[in-house]
């Protein structure tokens, strides 16, 4: 969209349905890679405008970057949407309009820059900065330099290949950059095809900005752990593309990445992070299903944070929070409306799944359709009373719920019904217990009674 225009009334309407498909991910998508350029140049200006020391570094990465979108537009987008970017040139301007207690990394510019010489075939040589005894190229991979005397490795690249140095120790990266090699640390592709429908996406279980807030694994993924991802994210996406084709199809236009986290206690573990457009953090994915459930889930959630960069949903946090029934804490109305389009999508996934699965799946299917159903209608007509909506968030809820709505009529076998009601009471009464205890204990008590 041009600077400024308006967010088309057809494409809000569509992703306040639940969905949107490819007219609303692709638009979220361009407009997200726009706010990734906005950004790098950001941290040009700012790093010339404060006369920062490595401002003269920066303007040459800059220039070099400029050169190989020339080169090569494709190769240098390849690189730019990489979700790591978006967070760490964020960073960096924050950290240079002295918002955050960081030092600004303004020559991480350069090691982007050396990413897409690469990418496009360019001659150059670049000194680039070390992340411990690494020396990242962002979207690629990392190669081992060691540590040592100095502060960076240089790297040439030439007609499509490169090669890092340090020192003594010299890597070359492989014709394929997604390919592991001696010292050289690849981002590892992760691709699925089925019935002529294709995702690609890489494994960033290493980059540093990959996944602000989230647990991470505090390691790479051995080559079968590896392998194993493979095999589960081929069979998900045979599930997608077969029975769920919007969640496919928005999945392939919104995630292009992967990261590992940890699971505490056991529990399967997933997450978006704001700034990190099209990375999904998850822990070992148990089944094929709850893979392709973890894709209905956070792309819900990366769509909606894609969206309120356009449009604002919901007023200014006045520290009034509300029951979620998806979590143990009060919530403020945004992280409300958050998790009433994510269960939305949860909703709908095992709407359809119940329709295809059988037996003891099924019945399971029957259970969280109607659980999650009823989870997501009741919370979002308590966003809908808060007062803390926009004009445009409260035309988004509206149809958001009557979505719900219509589910909420759908025929579920009785005993599926009583399941999701005796859950939904558990964690009510688990709530109510233990937002007392914080009570009493001096914690701020929830700024608003729970409706359900």
């Amino acid at each position: 969209m041009p600077p400024g225009a308006p967010l088309p009334d057809a494409v809000l309407d569509a992703l306040a349905r639940g969905g949107g498909g490819h007219a609303a991910t692709g638009l979220l998508r361009r407009t997200q890679y726009a706010k990734h350029l906005l950004l790098v140049r950001r941290v040009l200006d700012a790093a010339l405008a404060r006369r920062h020391p490595d401002a003269p570094r920066a303007r040459a990465a800059y220039d070099l970057l400029a050169s190989a979108e020339e080169a090569d537009p494709g190769a240098v987008s390849a690189v730019l949407r990489h979700p790591a970017v978006g967070v760490w040139a964020r960073r960096t301007v924050l950290a240079l309009d002295d918002r955050r207690d960081e030092n600004p990394r303004v020559r991480a510019l350069s090691a982007l820059s050396a990413a897409a010489a690469l990418r496009a075939g360019l001659t150059a040589r670049v000194e680039v900065p070390l992340f411990g005894p690494t020396a990242p190229l962002p979207a690629l991979g990392r190669a081992l330099v060691g540590r040592g005397e100095g502060d960076g490795a240089v790297v040439e690249t030439e007609a499509g290949r490169a090669r890092l140095s340090r020192g003594n120790v010299h890597v070359e990266v492989p014709p394929d950059p997604h390919e592991d090699a001696p010292g050289w640390h690849a981002l590892r592709r992760m691709t699925a095809e089925h019935a002529g429908r294709r995702i690609d996406l890489v494994l960033d279980d290493q980059d540093p900005d990959r996944l602000p807030g989230a647990g991470l694994l505090a390691r790479r993924l051995t080559g079968e752990e590896a392998a194993r991802w493979r095999e589960s994210l081929r069979e998900a996406w045979e599930l997608l593309v077969t029975d769920h084709w919007t969640i496919a199809e928005e999945t392939a236009d919104t995630v292009v990445a992967l990261t590992p986290m940890t699971a505490p206690g056991g529990a399967h573990t997933s997450a978006t992070a704001q700034h990190a457009f099209g990375n999904l953090g998850m822990s070992d994915p148990p089944s094929p299903v709850l893979f392709a459930l973890t894709f209905a889930h956070e792309v819900q959630h990366a769509k909606l944070m894609a969206l309120l960069d356009l449009v604002p949903l919901t007023l200014p946090d006045d520290g009034s929070t509300y029951y979620a029934p998806w979590r143990p804490d009060p919530r403020p109305v945004s992280g409300l409306l958050q998790g009433v389009y994510a269960h939305l999508g949860v909703a709908g996934f095992w709407r359809r799944h119940r329709g295809t699965a059988s037996g003891a799946e099924a019945r399971r299917a029957h259970a969280d359709f109607a659980h999650w159903r009823a989870a997501a209608h009741e919370a979002a007509r308590t966003a809908a009373g808060s007062g803390r909506l926009t004009p445009e968030g409260a035309r988004f809820l509206a149809a958001t719920a009557r979505t719900l709505a219509s589910w909420m009529a759908e025929d579920v076998p009785e005993d599926a019904v009583a399941a999701a009601d005796a859950a939904a009471h558990r964690h009510l009464d688990r709530w109510h217990a233990r937002n007392r205890a914080r009570a009493n204990a001096g914690h701020a008590a929830p700024g608003r009674s729970p409706t359900v």
